[in-house]
C-alpha cells in the first residue's frame, strides 16, 4: 500500500530536460490566474473557437481540431473505438508504440503487431507488404511519429502515402512527443487521425490533448454502431458546430494557458520552430557521438527527444542526481527495464534553445568527468 507524502510546495525550481512535461514561459503560467468564467457563457465561445482555430492555422490543416482536457493517451483509445471494427495493425518499434498496441487488444480489437527491434525505425515497405499479403481487412493503421522511448522518429509521410492507396484503411498517428516541435504536412499524407499532449513540444502545463481529424475519419466513425464518448469526433465536432464550446467541462485556467502560448507560436512560425528544433537535435547528437553514441537507427533520429547511448557504462542514475543537485537540471534515464541505465534521454522541445541544451550538456560533462 503506497503512504501519503504531504506535498509541501518547498522545492527547489529544476529546469527541465525531460521527455514531457517541459519548460513552461511565466507569461503562460500567469494566464491561468485569470477570474474563473462558466463553461457555457459567450467567454468561453470566443476562448475556445480561438484556440482551436488558431491550432488548425498553426498546423496548416483544413482538418478539423478537438482540444479536449485529458492526456493524449485519450485519443489511442478513442480513435480505436471511433474507427476499428475488427482488425487493426500496429507496427511497434518501442515503449509507446507497443503500448498502443494494448490499448487496442484492451478494447477487445483483434490487434497484429509488425514487430521491430527497439531502436529500430519503422519501414513504409513493410506496412505495403502487410497490407497486401493479409487475408484480413485492416481498419486503422496506427503508429507512432516519435518513439521517445528509443529516440526514434518514424516515417510517418512515406507511411501515410502508401495507406492512401488502401481507402477503407485509417491512418492513425500518435504525435504526442512531436507535434509542434517537428513538422508535418497532415493534409498531404492522408494522416486521418494525428494527435498530441501539449505538454511536450507545445511547452504547456499538462492538462490538454489535441487531436486531428480527417472528414474520412469522421464519417467513418458515423458508420458505426458504437464509438467512444468522451473522445467521440461526432460529440466533439457537433457540438463545436453547434456552439463554439467543448461538449464537458473543460480545465479553463489551461486553455487560457494554451490560447496564450498558440499565439506565440503563431508569431514564431511553424517552419521556423521546425527549424530550431532541428538545430536543438543536431547539436545534441554531435555532442552524442562525441562522448556516447546514439541509439536509434541512423537517419531516424527524433527531433524532440534524443536517446544516448551509454557507451561510457556510466552510473546515470547517479549523474541525473548529481545534475540535478548541483545545477537544478533534470533529464531522464532510459525508459523502462529494457533499456534502464543503458541509455539516457535529453528533451529538446518546447522553449528550448540550442544555447540552453548545451548548459545541460556542459552539466552532464562537468558531473560525469568527460
Amino acid at each position: 500500500m503506497t503512504e501519503k507524502r504531504e506535498y509541501t510546495g518547498d522545492y527547489d525550481d529544476k529546469t527541465l530536460y525531460i521527455p514531457g512535461p517541459t519548460e513552461v514561459r511565466d507569461e503562460v503560467l500567469e494566464a491561468m490566474c485569470e477570474p474563473m468564467f462558466g463553461h457555457r457563457m459567450d467567454q468561453m465561445t470566443d476562448l475556445y473557437t480561438t484556440i482551436v482555430e488558431d491550432t488548425k492555422t498553426f498546423l496548416d490543416t483544413d482538418n478539423e481540431v478537438i482540444i479536449l482536457t485529458a492526456s493524449g493517451t485519450e485519443f489511442w483509445e478513442a480513435s480505436t473505438l471511433n474507427l476499428v471494427d475488427e482488425n487493426i495493425l500496429v507496427p511497434t518499434c518501442g515503449s509507446f508504440s507497443e503500448r498502443h498496441a494494448n490499448v487496442a487488444e484492451r478494447l477487445g480489437k483483434d490487434v497484429d503487431r509488425l514487430e521491430y527491434d527497439w531502436g529500430e525505425a519503422i519501414k513504409p515497405g513493410d506496412i505495403r507488404d502487410a497490407l497486401e499479403s493479409s487475408d484480413k481487412h485492416y481498419d486503422v493503421v496506427a503508429t507512432v511519429m516519435n518513439e521517445s522511448s528509443t529516440g526514434v522518429r518514424n516515417p510517418i509521410e512515406e507511411i501515410g502515402d502508401i495507406v492512401a492507396d488502401y481507402p477503407d484503411t485509417y491512418f492513425v498517428v500518435d504525435a504526442v512527443s512531436a507535434l509542434g516541435g517537428d513538422y508535418v504536412d497532415i493534409d498531404e499524407h492522408n494522416i486521418d487521425v494525428i494527435f498530441a499532449s501539449t505538454q511536450k513540444a507545445f511547452a504547456m502545463p499538462p492538462g490538454l490533448a489535441v487531436c486531428v481529424v480527417s472528414d474520412d475519419a469522421y464519417d467513418r466513425e458515423l458508420e458505426k454502431d458504437s464509438a467512444s464518448w468522451y473522445g467521440g469526433f461526432q460529440r466533439s465536432l457537433d457540438y463545436y458546430d453547434r456552439k463554439g464550446q467543448t461538449h464537458s467541462t473543460p480545465a479553463i485556467p489551461i486553455m487560457l494557458a494554451y490560447r496564450k502560448q498558440m499565439k506565440h507560436m503563431l508569431q514564431e512560425g511553424h517552419l521556423a520552430r521546425d527549424r530550431r528544433h532541428q538545430e536543438m537535435a543536431e547539436y545534441t547528437r554531435e555532442w552524442a557521438h562525441e562522448h556516447f553514441d546514439v541509439f536509434p537507427e541512423e537517419g531516424y533520429e527524433s527531433q524532440t527527444v534524443s536517446c544516448i547511448e551509454n557507451t561510457q557504462d556510466l552510473d546515470i542514475a547517479a549523474v541525473i542526481d548529481e545534475v540535478s543537485e548541483e545545477y537544478d537540471m533534470a533529464f531522464s534515464n532510459g525508459y523502462g527495464s529494457t533499456l534502464g541505465g543503458k541509455t539516457f534521454r535529453i528533451g529538446h522541445m518546447g522553449e528550448h534553445t540550442v544555447e540552453s541544451i548545451e548548459a545541460l550538456t556542459d552539466a552532464i560533462e562537468d558531473v560525469a568527468g568527460l
